[in-house]
């Protein structure tokens, strides 16, 4: 079946895209948002890759090196073995901080026999909006474009640089390197400094999984999804991107196709609370800081999102000249969702500090700035929660009152009331928990309705919503709450299809719906699981791993029939809602169920 099935290898600046063959097909540089230097990925013609070609009776495996993010592709016919170790280079300077160049390396380890390969070398700078033309210098082959922008990579290699321009067979005899540079280097590479990278960023891998907690179940799939949101996030300032691509559609052949490559506060804050939980505590503390930093202003409104170096304007446009991933058009460059109301964001945010004092209350050095915030956010949704926005699902149309919303609102203020004890300031506690019980009866009052005997989408709604699932985990109500028990069942009934959720039903600005969207498939998994029904959500969550592609990555969406990753890839969403039902189903010990059950 045609699939994503692409690995992902990344340093914290920017990340790449290699097929199961063995092709990096999507890779932008310097950083996460740049133009593509690599971008078969979205057109398979002008795209450009860096493609590893083999005969036929080659088999290929494709693996992760354990506990790393260095993808090993390995050919083999017979006695003719080689393998291509490709990795971004990251690993601890003399001075504490990290080596994380805007580079990529292929090593080529030769293993047995004699294997014959070419190499074929076709970057395409700049989206490939004009040509890209390739020179043979003295010490690299140079990329250069002037059309659109001008812009240069630079690749070196201890292979014949003639032969890999003519795609000239080659025929392997020892180790040898690529190295893709948006820099050219000071000092020439050799075989055995590439070798020494890729022991140093081997080494840096194994070290950050090994300060991971162990899990009794899914220990690889916890560990894999840790590493995959470690690569989506950027160092420089703290982001954590949403997915390392643009335009994957939702549907193949359809117009929902969004670039992932900026920061959403609220993905990227249930993100940083999962890798908190999983004892990161500096990931989590940049990005507290890449909040700090956005807020200057008490009275500044957060947008939903911003670039992955604090911008606030994300323009969205179309890239024509782009086929599209199997002709799915349009290419977007940018996202119009920027300038968006969700109201949802302020509750998500207090979610992560309250957090972050819970869990590092020794550690934080900006508590004041944290209590500033908590209070202007306190301010703001006292201002705004009575507002109708556009809804975690950013529906393009007109504003409603989303149940969503308005239960992140009350979460905003429950996490504020918590902090202010944590800090001993309890002057305002009166008036905050005033708002609180005003909130959460207005929520049952125009959330609930009888005949469906559920929570649903929006007030006065008969449309049921997988995100008010999430009712139970931010602590609105108990997951032995009958409205609540009632509200899964229904969202069973009605969302369900063959245990992969529907986000909604009811149709949007593009249509109906066509496509599962994960991350909503683990919160129904793990509702299942907190309403006792522990079994069925075992069956389901298994049965979900199943559908990720060959190396445990999943994207946004999967087809219904197909069970074909749809959407960008790979998802944060995703992999932070695997790991946190994969924790449930390892922690939870009998005698806690049975307590669970009679409380």
């Amino acid at each position: 079946m045609d699939n994503l099935n692409y690995g992902i290898i990344g340093n914290c600046r920017s990340a790449a895209l290699i097929s199961k063959e063995g092709s990096i097909d999507w890779c932008c540089l310097p950083q996460f948002d740049s133009a593509s230097v690599f971008a078969k990925l979205l057109d398979e013609k002008k795209g450009g890759s860096f493609e590893i070609l083999t005969g036929d009776n080659y088999k290929i495996d494709q693996q992760y090196h354990k506990n790393t993010a260095i993808l090993v592709t390995r050919y083999a016919d017979g006695e003719n073995v080689f393998e291509v170790h490709d990795f971004m280079p990251r690993h601890h300077k003399m001075n504490g901080k990290y080596m994380a160049p805007p580079e990529i390396v292929r090593y080529i380890k030769y293993v047995s026999g004699s294997p014959k390969v070419q190499f074929k070398y076709n970057p395409k700078l700049e989206y490939a909006v004009g040509e890209t033309e390739l020179y043979i210098k003295e010490d690299f082959i140079a990329s250069l474009t002037h059309e659109s922008k001008y812009d240069t990579l630079f690749l070196y290699t201890s292979f014949n640089k003639k032969h890999i321009l003519e795609q000239k067979e080659t025929t392997l005899k020892e180790d040898g390197y690529f190295l893709i540079c948006y820099h050219e280097k000071i000092l020439k590479p050799t075989t055995q400094k590439i070798a020494l990278e890729l022991e140093r960023t081997k080494v840096y891998w194994l070290d950050w999984v090994d300060k991971t907690p162990t899990y009794k179940k899914f220990k690889d799939q916890i560990i894999r999804s840790a590493i995959t949101l470690k690569m989506l996030t950027y160092d420089k300032t703290g982001a954590v991107l949403a997915a390392a691509t643009t335009s994957l559609p939702e549907t193949i052949g359809e117009v929902r196709n969004w670039d992932y490559r900026f920061c959403w506060i609220r993905d990227a804050s249930m993100a940083i609370k999962v890798v908190s939980e999983l004892g990161h505590k500096n990931s989590a503390k940049r990005f507290l800081q890449f909040i700090i930093d956005l807020m200057p202003d008490k009275d500044e409104k957060l947008q939903i999102m911003y670039g992955i170096n604090k911008e606030k304007k994300l323009t969205e446009i179309s890239l024509d000249h782009l086929d599209g991933y199997k002709g799915s058009k349009p290419v977007r460059v940018g996202n119009a969702a920027y300038m968006q109301k969700q109201n949802d964001i302020y509750g998500i945010l207090m979610d992560v500090i309250y957090e972050q004092l819970r869990n590092f209350s020794n550690d934080l050095e900006n508590g004041e700035e944290l209590w500033n915030i908590t209070k202007g956010i306190v301010w703001i949704v006292g201002k705004h929660w009575k507002e109708p926005d556009k809804g975690i699902w950013e529906f393009r149309g007109e504003d409603r009152h989303f149940t969503f919303s308005k239960v992140l609102c009350w979460v905003a203020i429950d996490r504020a009331i918590k902090v202010a004890k944590m800090f001993g300031k309890t002057r305002k506690l009166e008036r905050w928990t005033a708002l609180e019980q005003e909130i959460k009866e207005d929520i049952h009052k125009n959330a609930w309705n009888n005949d469906i005997n559920a929570f649903v989408q929006s007030y006065g709604s008969r449309h049921l919503d997988a995100s008010v699932l999430l009712m139970e985990p931010y602590g609105f109500i108990h997951a032995r709450d009958p409205k609540y028990v009632s509200t899964v069942k229904a969202i069973e009934d009605g969302l369900s299809n063959d245990g992969l959720l529907y986000r909604y039903k009811n149709e949007d600005d593009f249509g109906l719906p066509s496509s599962s969207f994960t991350i909503c498939t683990f919160w129904f998994i793990n509702a299942l699981f907190k309403i006792g029904e522990e079994e069925k959500a075992l069956e389901y969550f298994e049965r979900l791993l199943g559908y990720s592609n060959h190396l445990g990555l999943f994207s946004e969406d999967i087809d219904f029939k197909t069970k074909r990753l749809l959407g960008n890839f790979p998802q944060a969403y995703s992999h932070l809602a695997l790991i946190e039902c994969a924790i449930n189903f390892s922690n939870k010990q009998k005698d806690e169920r049975i307590l669970e059950s009679i409380g």
